[in-house]
């Protein structure tokens, strides 16, 4: 019988996700936008973050990539994410009565070069359909 050491993984890895989340906010922060919520969940879906950027209510999805292997990180915002995003933006709408507000749908896309972020924000990213 062969015995094997056990290995203790003893370092957590990088999240990517995580850590862009952190740079996206300090980045709205930084440009005067009001942070409403952070990862607001509707049923299994969910929202990055939601700002208010003077008198819109900003629906932002953030993105992270360390590689362009699979694309950069704005091409992973596909139709199917675009529709569980409105179906939460509409669910938060009605929550907080605010569905008659001005909204805007953002992507914040962050991709690591040698350790520093480069980060897009691309305002209305698309045009939620009636």
């Amino acid at each position: 019988m062969v015995h094997l050491p056990f290995i203790v993984r003893t370092f957590r890895p990088f999240d990517v996700g995580t850590k862009g989340e952190k740079i996206a906010l300090d980045f709205l922060k930084k440009r005067g936008l009001k942070i409403l919520a952070k990862n607001y969940r509707f049923k299994k879906k969910e929202i990055d973050i939601i700002a208010k950027d003077k008198d819109t209510i900003c629906f932002i999805e953030v993105k992270t990539r360390t590689t362009e292997d699979f694309g950069f990180p704005e091409e992973a915002v596909d139709r199917r994410k675009i529709k569980n995003l409105l179906e939460v933006a509409i669910s938060y709408l009605k929550r907080f009565n605010l569905m008659n507000s001005d909204v805007r749908f953002d992507i914040i896309s962050i991709f690591w070069n040698k350790n520093k972020p480069k980060i897009d924000y691309i305002k209305d990213a698309f045009i939620a359909e009636e």
